[in-house]
């Protein structure tokens, strides 16, 4: 071993130990930097004004550990951030009061809420101790119960007459939908207030928009029942659009604002196809073995005295005969949406879908051994009866009702 080498080695147990020492310091500042960053941004929250963030990032860091001595100026922030918010939210309450419109409740209600709310996430971590000052945090709570009962009632007072004047005097589906709006709202702050629930319900139903849906076959091919019956189930297209129904038989009571045309305009099938294929494949195989000899024919044996064998390879030939199946349908048509009041068309989509049937098989003559795996395969498979045209229609509308279904999702009636 070198000289420099044994130094190394003497130095390694030094070398390793600053590295580590080294690693624990790094860890350590970018703890240090990731802390100082949180803090920097929460103060930055209070300084530009948004007191709700900075409250609920200190609350949550202190809900972690609130005794962590990093978590110190968090506890100051929190102090500083509620009362500037209490402050201001109260200022905004007052004015909006002064105001006296009646618009303005939602806001009152909701502002004393917050304000409640606030504290209610407060309350757990205290005390909270400010060490450097030798002090507990200062929070003065309120109890804003009653401010916030007598703006419910005048809120709700204010969104039933608003919801029951637009409900009877609306000249449109959007007002029948912003009484819905307001009664749910109300119905959710105030269960139970008066009709609210019936009258929710009439809001509803006078808001929706009703969709009958017929299905056209313009081509002259058949168009299988089952495939009709399939696209036309809406129930099984998991849609979610509050605001409209699509009837596939339509109900005689109810008046339609829409037209759903689903047009069938082209069916195409192509020929019943087998394409062949042929080719010879070649390989060179094991055929039992010989004994190796030496120049003079003489058996060579190997170190142990054993006589060495040699594989005899053999070449062998097969011809190989490939057939494919081949039928396709492809089903074009269209989506047109019809505004019944005025019989005017007010959206379309292309609707277009292809299946292709195809099976492989094959046979040969020779020696099956010259086959690759792959091959050998297709050759125990043999010709199956190709579907029929109705069968290939329904494959290809598989297809199609998910495509259906892309377009009523996508599109709106307001």
């Amino acid at each position: 071993m070198t000289i420099l080498a044994q130094l190394l080695e003497v130095a390694k147990p030094i070398i390793n130990r600053y590295t580590m020492k080294k690693t624990v310091l790094i860890v350590c500042a970018m703890a240090v930097l990731l802390a100082c960053g949180g803090v920097k941004k929460t103060q930055e929250a209070v300084n530009t004004g948004n007191y709700s963030q900075a409250i609920y990032s200190a609350i949550n860091n202190l809900a972690d550990n609130k005794t962590k001595k990093g978590h110190q100026p968090y506890i100051l922030i929190l102090e500083e951030a509620f009362r500037k918010n209490t402050e201001r939210e109260l200022q905004q309450i007052a004015f909006l009061g002064k105001d006296g419109n009646p618009a303005n409740y939602e806001a009152i209600y909701e502002g004393y809420g917050a304000l409640k709310q606030i504290q209610e996430s407060i309350r757990p971590l205290l005390p909270l101790y400010i060490e450097e000052e030798g002090r507990q945090a200062s929070f003065a709570f309120r109890n804003y119960d009653d401010d916030i009962l007598r703006a419910k009632d005048a809120l709700s007072d204010y969104l039933y007459s608003n919801a029951s004047n637009l409900l009877s005097n609306a000249s449109s589906k959007r007002d029948f939908r912003d009484a819905y709006d307001d009664f749910a709202y109300l119905d959710k702050i105030n269960p139970g207030y008066s009709d609210t629930k019936q009258k929710m319900e009439q809001a509803y139903q006078r808001g929706l928009d009703y969709v009958k849906v017929q299905l056209v076959n313009e081509t002259q091919q058949v168009v299988p029942e089952r495939l009709e019956a399939e696209l036309l189930n809406f129930n099984t297209y998991g849609l979610d659009d509050f605001w409209t129904q699509y009837h596939a038989n339509p109900l005689d009571d109810i008046r339609y604002d829409y037209e759903m045309l689903v047009a069938f305009k082209d069916i195409r099938i192509s020929p019943e196809q087998v394409q062949e294929k042929q080719f010879v494949k070649e390989k060179q195989i094991k055929d039992g073995y010989t004994y190796l000899e030496d120049e003079n024919g003489n058996l060579v044996k190997d170190s142990l005295g054993n006589e060495i064998k040699v594989d005899r390879l053999k070449t062998v030939q097969c011809s190989y005969y490939q057939f494919t199946q081949h039928k396709a349908a492809q089903v074009t048509g269209q989506v047109s949406y019809v505004d019944l009041h005025n019989r005017q068309v007010v959206n379309s989509y292309p609707l277009s879908s292809e299946f292709v049937f195809q099976h492989v098989y094959a046979n040969y003559s020779g020696d099956k051994r010259a086959l690759d795996t792959d091959l050998v395969a297709l050759v125990n498979l043999r010709a199956v009866p190709f579907p029929s045209n109705e069968q290939m229609v329904y494959d290809a509308g598989e297809d199609l009702k998910l495509r259906l279904k892309n377009i009523v999702v996508r599109h709106k009636f307001y």
